[in-house]
C-alpha cells in the first residue's frame, strides 16, 4: 500500500517527547516515531527541542513551559502560528493529524484538505457548543466514554486508546509496601483522596507529579498539611525514575474527580506489574480490568478494601494486559487504518467504534 505523507501537529507546551510531565507529547511522540518506522513520510510540527526521526518544523525553539510562556495551550502567538503554518503547508501532506482541538477547530472547520483531529481532552460545557457547531473534521476519541460526552453532531470517525512504546517498561515482580499517586497534583486528579486512603491504611504513600500554578491553593491547603515522613510528595519525576516506582509500588491508586478520557499512568503502571485501583469515572472501567489488572471502585471505603486485597492480583498478568491491549504499534496501526480510509476515499463513512477493542468492563463490582 502507498506510503503516506504525514503532518502531525504536537502541542508547543512540553517537547515531543516531553521530558516529564506531557500525555499528549507523549502519544503523539509514539506515533509520529512508529509511522516513521512503517515508512510513511512525517512532518512534525512541534516545539524546536524535541527529538524524533521524522522531519521537524518548529515556529519556537523550545517547550513554552521551559521558556517560561503564560499560558501555554492557549492562544499565544506561537501556539497560532504552529498550527496554522502547518495548514498552509496542506499541499505538502497527503494528509493532517491535528493534536490541539479544541484549539485549532476553526481552522480546522474550514481545511479543504484531509484531515482528522483526537481529541485529547474532555468534552464539556466549555466546548460541547463549539464542536458541535465547528463539527466539519473528522474527530477520534480516545475512549468509547469520552464519546458518549461529545456532541451528537461531531464528525466522529473512530475511537483509538492510546499507546505506548512498551518495550523499556521495568517489571516489579515483588512490591514494596508503599502506595503510589501518579499525576498532575490537582482537585480532578484526586489526590487527597489518595492520602485519606493511606492515612486509613497506615501505608506509606509517594505524590508523584507537578503542582500548576492553578493547583497551587489547593496545594497548599488541601495536601501540604497532610505530608509526612509517611505522606511524601517528591514532586514531578522523569521517565527512569517514573518507572521504577511504578515497578516497587504495592498498586497505583488513581482516584480521578472527573470524566477522565484516558489516564496514560494506569497503562504505564500495570506495563510494570503494578496493579491499579481507580474510581468509576469517565474511562477506568475501558482501561482497568476489575479483579484482574486492579479493581475499580466508587469510594476512599472501596479503594481502602482494595488494597487490602491488592495481593490477589497477579503483576505478571497486569503487564501482559497491558503490552496486548496499549502498545503504541497497536495504536499506530489504529491510526493507520483511519489515514487510509480518509486518504482512498472521497465520501468517508464512519468506521467502526471499536478500533479500541472493547475490554473487560465489570467496574461495577464490589470489594469484599
Amino acid at each position: 500500500m502507498k506510503k503516506l505523507r504525514i503532518a502531525q501537529i504536537a502541542p508547543l507546551a512540553e517537547r515531543v517527547p516531553p521530558k516529564k510531565y506531557g500525555g499528549t507529547e507523549r502519544v503523539v511522540y509514539t506515533l509520529t516515531e512508529g509511522l516513521v518506522k512503517k515508512g510513511h513520510q512525517v512532518t512534525l510540527f512541534a516545539s524546536g527541542d524535541s527529538k524524533t526521526n521524522a522531519k521537524l518544523i518548529s515556529v519556537y525553539p523550545r517547550n513554552l513551559r521551559e521558556a517560561g510562556i503564560e499560558d501555554v495551550y492557549g492562544t499565544n502567538n506561537h501556539n497560532l502560528l504552529n498550527f496554522g503554518l502547518a495548514y498552509s503547508k496542506s499541499d505538502e501532506f497527503d494528509l493532517i493529524h491535528d493534536h490541539l482541538a479544541p484549539l485549532s477547530l476553526p481552522t480546522a472547520n474550514n481545511f479543504k484538505g484531509k484531515s482528522i483531529m483526537t481529541m485529547h481532552g474532555a468534552f464539556d460545557v466549555s466546548n460541547q457548543s463549539v464542536f458541535a457547531t465547528l463539527n466539519n473534521p473528522h474527530i477520534v476519541t480516545i475512549s468509547h466514554s469520552q464519546y458518549l460526552l461529545a456532541p451528537r453532531q461531531i464528525h466522529h470517525i473512530g475511537t483509538v486508546y492510546n499507546g505506548l512504546n512498551m518495550d523499556y517498561y521495568p517489571f516489579g515482580e515483588k512490591a514494596n509496601n508503599y502506595l503510589l499517586f501518579m499525576g498532575r497534583i490537582s482537585k480532578e486528579k484526586g489526590a487527597h483522596h489518595a492520602i485519606e486512603v493511606a492515612q486509613y491504611l497506615n501505608i506509606p504513600l509517594i505524590l508523584a507529579g507537578k503542582v500548576d500554578q492553578y493547583d497551587k491553593a489547593y496545594f497548599e491547603q488541601t495536601i501540604a498539611p497532610k505530608l509526612s515522613n509517611r505522606i511524601k510528595w517528591i514532586g514531578e519525576v522523569a521517565e527512569k525514575e517514573r518507572n521504577r516506582l511504578y515497578a516497587k509500588a504495592l498498586c497505583l491508586l488513581h482516584p480521578v474527580t472527573w470524566p477522565e478520557p484516558f489516564g496514560l499512568a494506569m497503562i504505564e503502571a500495570m506495563a510494570c506489574g503494578c496493579p491499579v485501583i481507580a474510581f468509576n469515572l469517565g474511562s477506568i472501567p475501558e482501561i482497568v480490568a476489575h479483579s484482574k489488572t486492579g479493581f475499580v471502585v466508587s469510594t476512599t471505603l472501596e479503594m481502602s478494601k482494595a488494597v487490602k486485597n491488592i495481593k490477589q492480583i497477579n503483576r505478571l498478568e497486569c503487564r501482559k494486559y497491558s503490552l496486548e491491549n496499549f502498545s503504541g504499534e497497536r495504536m499506530v496501526d489504529n491510526y493507520e487504518k483511519i489515514y487510509y480510509q480518509i486518504v482512498n476515499q472521497n465520501n468517508v463513512k464512519k468506521l467502526s467504534d471499536s478500533l479500541a477493542s472493547p475490554l473487560i468492563l465489570t467496574g461495577n463490582q464490589q470489594i469484599n
